[in-house]
């Protein structure tokens, strides 16, 4: 009984210290590093919040990019409320601009909160978010080091790394190509938004005038007609 409160002792103590990020030798953790990137449209309604969740591990630089193409209904304010929680619900970064980048290096691992709110009460907004978490290295073990260090010199190894930093500088020229392309939507949608606006008023003043020319003629003939032989004017 002794032993196994022991046991117990130990394992707790084990899970307190244990570190956030797994170490490399923990194969069956089910953990593993990547960069992982996404892109969509998402409308957000009115007086609305859509949260997103994206698991990063720690060590990692996060991003997020997002642009406000266009609003609906009876809204007149671009801006968007954004905000990034840590896995322990900590606030990380925050924006409250139409559009907006925020960029921060992921202590913890787990799963990370994105929250996008309208402030719009009576209209919708259409938001583009970009987001996603870069791995620059990783860690190693004091065995790995030691095989690195005996492989350092080697050509697979300089190849390895060259192709990291291309696929790096690639990424990041993705990325910026990604933003040109939101501001380039957001111009279509409000040339678009434009364009029906200008031929839904041309049709109201076409109609008001109409309306108008019919009601002067009508008071016009009232003026001249009358039900005896003398006319009124």
């Amino acid at each position: 009984m002794l032993l196994k409160l022991l046991l117990i002792v130990l394992s707790s103590h084990c899970v307190w210290t244990r570190k956030s990020e797994p170490s490399l030798d923990e194969a069956d953790a089910g953990l593993f590093r990547g960069s992982d990137k996404y892109d969509f449209a998402v409308e957000v309604p009115a007086a609305g919040m859509e949260c997103f969740w994206h698991f990063a591990h720690q060590s990692g630089s996060f991003y997020l990019t997002y642009m406000v193409q266009w609003v609906t209904g009876m809204a007149n304010d671009h801006r968007l409320f954004v905000t990034v929680n840590s896995p322990q619900g900590e606030l990380v970064a925050s924006k409250n601009d139409a559009v907006g980048q925020m960029n921060f290096q992921t202590e913890v691992t787990g799963f990370y909160r994105m929250c996008l709110g309208n402030h719009n009460q009576f209209g919708g907004i259409r938001v583009f978010v970009n987001f996603g978490v870069i791995y620059e290295g990783f860690e190693e073990s004091k065995t790995e080091m030691e095989e690195g260090e005996k492989v350092l010199n080697s050509t697979l190894a300089g190849i390895e790394e060259s192709v990291q930093k291309l696929q790096n500088q690639i990424f990041h020229m993705w990325r910026h190509y990604n933003f040109a392309r939101m501001r380039k939507g957001k111009g279509h949608y409000l040339l678009l938004s434009n364009f029906n606006y200008i031929t839904w008023w041309s049709a109201t003043q076409t109609l008001v005038i109409l309306l108008s020319g019919y009601l002067q003629l009508l008071v016009l003939k009232r003026l001249f007609r009358t039900d005896s032989s003398r006319p009124r004017c």
